[in-house]
C-alpha cells in the first residue's frame, strides 16, 4: 500500500500547521482550533483510507484474470477480463469506490494506456479491455493497481491486487496449400511403404516413430517381442521434420519462425506426423524431446506445434547459430527415421553446416529455402543453394519479408 496526500491534502496540512503556530504565538484560541481541525481532518482521512485498504487484512478482494484467446497469434487481438470479487460484506465495503488500472507489457499495450470498460455489481467489478499482440513470446499482465481516496480528496492510497498473468503469443502463420502430391509422388509412396487403400488393411509392419499407437497390433507385438502396427494409408504417411535455422538478426527471426510454423501446419493438415526441430539451445536434448505431432490428436496438435515456437530465441552470434544447426542436423541423421521428409528454413551456411546437412539427404527427402538476410549475403545464399542441390536437396533462395506463400510455392516449384 502507498498512502500519500493529494495537493489539496498538502495545502490543508500546511495551512493547519501555520494556523496552529500562529494561534499559539498570538494566543488566539480560534486559530488553534482551526489549525487543529485541519490537521485532524488530514490524519483522520489517512486512517480511514488505510483501514479500507483492499490489499490488507482478512477481507482481501479476489482477482481472477482471463485472456481469450490465449495463446494468440502475433498481430491478433485478445480480450482480457479481470474480475474483482468481494467474498464477504466487509470486503464489499472495501470494493466500493475503488478505481482500477491494469498493467500490461509493452508488447501487448503498444506503450499506450489501456482503455478498459468497468462494470460494477453489488459484490463484483469486471474490467474488460483488449490488447494487440505485437510480438511472439510470453508477456505479463497485471497485477491490478487500485486507488482509493477519501470524500474530501485530501488523501489517496494505491495498492496492487492479485498475481501477474501471462499471455502467450504464437508467431503469425499463413495458410499454405497442402503439398502432398508434389512432395510425395506415387513412386515414392510405393517405395516407402505408404499404401493405397486396399482390402488388406490388417497387414503389419514394424513400428516407426510417428506412428499412431492406436494402430499397434498388440497380440502380434507380444508374439514377436517388438511393436507391430497395422499398415494402412494413414499409418504410412511419411513423417515430416521442419528444420529451422534461427538467424542472429532480429529482423529475420520472426519471419523465419513464421515461415517454419506455416510449413509445419500445412504438412500437419496434409495428414503427416510433424515435428519442429530448431537450430537453437534445445538441440542439446535427446531426440525424444522432438516428438512428432499427429493431426489425429485434433486441435491440440496445432497448438502443440505452435507452442514449440513461443520460446525460440536468436543465437548470440552467427558461430553459435551454426553450431546449433550442425547439432540439429546430426540429430536428424541419427534418429533412424529413414524415409521422412525434411523441410528446412536456412540462412547462408558455412562449410561445417553444409557437410552436416549433406548427410541428411542420404535417407530423407530434403527440401530447403535459403534466405539472404542482407543484400551482401545473396551470393552466399546462392552458393548454399547450389551446395545443397549437389548433396541431393531441392532448394531455392528467398528473401526475409517476402510473402510466405510465395516462398512456399517457389520451393514446390524447385522440383520441376
Amino acid at each position: 500500500m502507498r498512502l500519500r496526500p493529494t495537493p489539496r491534502g498538502i495545502a490543508l496540512g500546511v495551512a493547519g500547521i501555520v494556523a496552529l503556530q500562529l494561534g499559539v504565538v498570538l494566543g488566539a484560541v480560534d486559530l488553534v482550533r482551526i489549525g487543529t481541525l485541519a490537521l485532524l481532518l488530514v490524519v483522520g482521512a489517512a486512517v480511514a483510507v488505510g483501514v479500507l485498504d483492499p490489499g490488507r487484512g482478512k477481507h482481501r478482494l479476489s482477482v481472477l484474470r482471463h485472456a481469450v484467446p490465449n495463446p494468440v497469434h502475433a498481430g491478433d487481438e485478445a480480450l482480457i477480463e479481470v474480475v474483482i470479487t468481494a467474498t464477504d460484506p466487509a470486503a464489499r465495503v472495501r470494493l466500493a469506490g475503488l478505481k482500477f488500472a491494469e498493467q500490461a507489457a509493452t508488447e501487448l499495450s503498444g506503450g499506450r494506456p489501456l482503455r478498459a470498460r468497468v462494470t460494477r455489481a453489488p459484490r463484483r467489478v469486471t474490467v474488460t479491455y483488449s490488447v494487440q499482440a505485437a510480438r511472439r513470446g510470453r508477456w505479463p499482465l497485471g497485477p491490478l493497481v487500485v486507488t482509493r481516496g477519501d470524500p474530501f480528496g485530501v488523501v489517496r492510497t494505491s495498492a496492487t491486487l492479485g498475481e501477474q498473468a501471462e499471455v502467450s503469443v504464437w508467431p503469425a502463420v499463413v495458410p499454405l496449400p497442402t503439398p502432398s502430391d508434389v512432395l510425395v509422388g506415387e513412386p515414392d509412396r510405393v517405395a516407402l511403404g505408404a499404401r493405397s487403400p486396399s482390402t488388406d488393411d490388417a497387414s503389419l509392419r514394424d513400428y516407426r516413430e510417428g506412428d499412431d499407437l492406436r494402430r499397434v497390433h498388440w497380440s502380434s507385438s507380444a508374439r514377436k517381442g517388438a511393436l507391430m502396427v497395422r499398415s494402412d494409408e494413414r499409418a504410412g504417411m511419411r513423417p515430416v521434420s521442419v528444420l529451422l535455422d534461427l538467424p542472429a538478426r532480429a529482423a529475420s527471426l520472426e519471419w523465419s519462425i513464421s515461415l517454419a510454423a506455416s510449413m509445419s501446419l500445412a504438412m500437419l493438415d496434409g495428414g503427416h506426423p510433424v515435428r519442429l526441430v530448431s537450430g537453437g539451445r534445445d538441440t542439446t536434448v535427446a531426440a525424444s524431446g522432438f516428438t512428432f505431432v499427429h493431426d489425429r490428436s485434433g486441435p491440440g496438435a496445432r497448438s502443440a506445434l505452435l507452442d514449440r515456437t513461443i520460446d525460440l530465441e536468436a543465437p548470440r552470434s552467427a558461430v553459435q547459430g551454426e553450431a546449433a544447426l550442425v547439432s540439429a542436423a546430426h540429430l536428424l541423421h541419427t534418429t533412424e527415421a529413414g524415409g521422412e521428409i525434411v523441410l528446412a528454413v536456412l540462412g547462408p551456411l558455412g562449410a561445417s553446416a553444409r557437410a552436416a546437412l549433406a548427410h541428411v539427404a542420404d535417407n530423407a527427402l530434403a527440401w530447403a529455402v535459403v534466405r539472404a538476410d542482407t543484400p551482401a549475403q545473396e551470393a552466399e545464399a546462392e552458393h548454399t543453394v547450389k551446395a545443397l542441390r549437389r548433396a541431393g536437396w531441392r532448394a531455392c533462395r528467398v528473401t526475409p519479408g517476402e510473402p510466405v506463400v510465395d516462398c512456399w510455392l517457389r520451393l514446390l516449384g524447385s522440383a520441376q
